[in-house]
């Protein structure tokens, strides 16, 4: 199944440097992770926020679930998702 996945990150604007920086480092290290898995397929910022939308494969909803609670800002996260289904017209 593909999902449309749209987070904003809301870690609170005093958070350490330090720590932010961890957590950046961290959460590369496991999107790269669920890229060579084959779940994350494409990711796109969103211009002027701290927001990204992506593209997910996964088996069903509970296997995206694991992958999105993965992630090291998981709890940090406004996550809104829309499960893909193909358009007829793109059954060729």
């Amino acid at each position: 199944m593909e999902f449309l996945v749209r987070t904003e990150n809301l870690l609170p604007p005093d958070t350490p440097d330090h720590t932010r920086d961890r957590l950046r480092r961290a959460e590369r290290e496991r999107a790269q992770e669920l890229r060579d898995a084959g779940i994350l397929k494409r990711l796109w910022r969103v211009p002027g926020r701290n927001a990204t939308v992506g593209l997910y494969e996964a088996g069903d909803p509970a296997e995206l679930h694991d992958a999105l609670t993965s992630l090291p800002m998981w709890k940090w996260m406004d996550v809104t998702v829309e499960a893909l289904a193909t358009h007829p017209q793109e059954r060729a």
